[in-house]
């Protein structure tokens, strides 16, 4: 029985990496943090009810079409925080998704996380969030910033039960600004909306001079069982509302993120490691995959 969870687990992660044009390297892919939650991926994926491509047309989500409507209204709300630099990095080491980025200048402001609280989205952005909670399927959201000079290095997000919406607030408006998946650019322009697969290896860039906001949305998938869609209910509202980030202290902070300042020191001494001498650091990593197999097969 070990041998057959291994083995499918080992089948999930190949077929995470496998499904796309661009792919990291393998090496990189198996130690990959999305490599977790790989079998639970490849079950979203195979009982998608919409063709796994990385886009899919907004059109497929009911209810999307209030926000670009909306969008002024959204975007005015957007530029207020701006203005007053509240769309910004955390405070402190309480956001596992935002330290894990490869990034350099994005910045975001949580409107929406599962069933977490964010009393101070609803005091700074009543319009925005009175839109978002008129629409079931959004499960998170937030404002996400990225200025002039700014991108996001090639990864994947770790979890296929959603899918990435993004409505253009205050952009270049100009092919230099965009986001790529799976090989696919699409820029972003103001008052316009794209849907993609956030489990597709994609990157960001903001080639211009001006700064970039959009309306950043964990739309869920739909899905063709019902049992499946149970399934990724049941795990947002207690994994993914445990990953909850906080914009003021008077916002819930998931349990996850409560142990993130550890995660974070443990983080600086390994790449503190790595930079010291890199073949060492991979031999390390792969003996440590290689030691977690073995205790496993050994239990």
């Amino acid at each position: 029985m070990k041998w057959i969870i291994l083995i499918a687990w080992l089948g999930a992660v190949l077929f995470a990496h496998y499904r796309g044009q661009v792919r990291l390297p393998l090496r990189r892919q198996l130690l990959d943090h999305s490599v977790i939650l790989a079998p639970i991926n490849a079950l979203m994926i195979l009982t998608s009810k919409i063709p796994t491509t990385p886009f899919a047309p907004v059109s497929r989500f009911p209810g999307l079409e209030k926000l670009e409507e909306n969008w002024e209204i959204i975007r005015d709300e957007a530029l207020a925080l701006a203005d007053q630099d509240a769309i910004k990095a955390p405070d402190t080491h309480n956001d596992i998704g935002f330290n894990s980025f490869f990034k350099e200048g994005w910045t975001r402001f949580y409107l929406k996380w599962y069933d977490a609280k964010h009393p101070s989205a609803l005091e700074m952005c009543p319009k925005t969030v009175a839109l978002l909670n008129e629409i079931p399927n959004i499960k998170a959201a937030m404002f996400a910033q990225l200025p002039a000079g700014g991108k996001l290095n090639r990864h994947r997000d770790p979890y296929a039960g959603s899918l990435r919406y993004h409505l253009g607030l205050t952009t270049p408006n100009d092919d230099q600004c965009y986001i790529e998946v799976d090989g696919i650019q699409q820029p972003w322009y103001d008052g316009q909306a794209m849907v993609f697969d956030e489990t597709y290896v994609h990157s960001a860039h903001n080639k211009t001079e001006t700064n970039r906001i959009v309306l950043f949305c964990d739309v869920e998938r739909p899905l063709i069982w019902r049992w499946t869609e149970k399934v990724n209910e049941w795990f947002g509202k207690i994994f993914m509302s445990a990953a909850s980030s906080p914009n003021e202290q008077s916002d819930q902070t998931g349990f996850i993120n409560r142990l993130t300042h550890a995660h974070w020191v443990i983080d600086q001494k390994r790449k503190a490691f790595k930079n010291a001498n890199r073949t060492l650091y991979k031999a390390t990593k792969v003996a440590l995959l290689v030691l977690a197999v073995f205790i496993f097969l050994a239990i």
